[in-house]
């Protein structure tokens, strides 16, 4: 039987805390949060796991020109151009 991925749900209150985390600890412009590392992460302080998979999905959405897609919950503002 296939596993379920998980599919709890990242509230806006959540993915700001970790922005707010990133620019706290030095990262603050797109291209910084693109090269940032694990490494990197790991020296944030008070990270938690669910942080760190927030942060890639972040880093994913900057790659992916739909971080303020990412933000709002929404898909890729992108598709629906007028």
């Amino acid at each position: 039987m296939p596993r379920t991925a998980n599919t709890t749900t990242v509230t806006f209150q959540q993915k700001m805390k970790v922005l707010t985390k990133l620019y706290e600890g030095g990262c603050k412009t797109e291209k910084e949060l693109q090269t940032l590392e694990l490494a990197e992460m790991l020296k944030i302080p008070n990270i938690t796991v669910q942080e760190l998979s927030i942060i890639v999905e972040l880093q994913k959405s900057v790659k992916g020109h739909t971080f303020y897609s990412y933000l709002g919950g929404g898909d890729d503002e992108q598709s629906t151009q007028e």
